[in-house]
């Protein structure tokens, strides 16, 4: 029921991508942003419903199986969409962006953030799936079973390494690059996700544990707000 559910979310997205493209072409910032919003919510959607499947035997096999598979198919379906509000800051940095439509497609990320998390909710209240039974009542789940300051350092360090390997990507076969990219997205995972979760993505962070952001809004926004940002922008200084 969860990988139907998330095929559903899939095949709607790229309905309404598809739409958008051919109605609000001739209106370039309301198409960006649109399909900035669409595309982030695919991501944030899936990922809430994949949290729930992180202890479905065997483990961690499963689980790290799904994030990979997934995360190839946002790749190869959300094509030209960044769905992160770090990678949409690179261009805004590097000036190939202006910043109106930098802030623009940031907006768009975190209306769809909040958006998947209602829906998903929704979906959730319904109890369609074993998965579901309960999942409302959790609160906040906190991922970061570390100190801030690891997880700070954490979350910074595969923020750098992700838009590092990214970057460096570009020049692959995009039929590749999503391979890559999404094993390098799972073995992140598997390195870092009982520490912090592994989100390194503002917005995605924001959908999967607004509760604990309400709770704890200080810690929570140095972890999973700020380290990612400030690893973008020490992408120069790297290279």
């Amino acid at each position: 029921s969860s990988l139907l559910l998330m095929s559903g979310v899939v095949v709607a997205v790229g309905l309404c991508r598809r739409l958008t493209r051919r109605r609000l072409r001739s209106h370039p910032r309301l198409f960006a942003f649109l399909v900035e919003m669409f595309s982030t919510f695919q991501i944030c959607a899936c990922t809430n419903e994949l949290s729930l499947l992180g202890n479905v035997e065997p483990k961690p096999h499963t689980a790290l199986t799904l994030t990979y598979g997934f995360t190839v198919l946002h790749g190869l379906t959300l094509a030209g969409s960044t769905c992160n509000p770090c990678g949409t800051l690179q261009p805004v940095w590097g000036g190939g962006t202006s910043l109106r439509m930098g802030a623009l497609k940031i907006a768009a990320q975190f209306v769809a953030a909040v958006l998947a998390r209602a829906f998903m909710h929704f979906i959730w209240s319904l109890e369609m799936a074993e998965p579901h039974f309960g999942a409302l009542s959790q609160g906040c789940s906190s991922p970061m079973q570390t100190s801030e300051v690891q997880a700070f350092c954490i979350e910074l360090l595969f923020s750098v390494v992700f838009q590092l390997a990214v970057l460096r990507a570009e020049s692959v076969n995009p039929k590749y690059r999503v391979h890559l990219i999404a094993l390098l997205i799972t073995m992140l995972v598997y390195a870092g996700g009982n520490l912090t979760g592994a989100i390194f993505n503002p917005a995605l962070a924001f959908s999967l544990h607004a509760d604990c952001f309400y709770d704890r809004f200080l810690s929570y926004s140095l972890v999973y707000w700020i380290a990612p940002s400030l690893g973008k922008f020490l992408i120069p200084y790297v290279l």
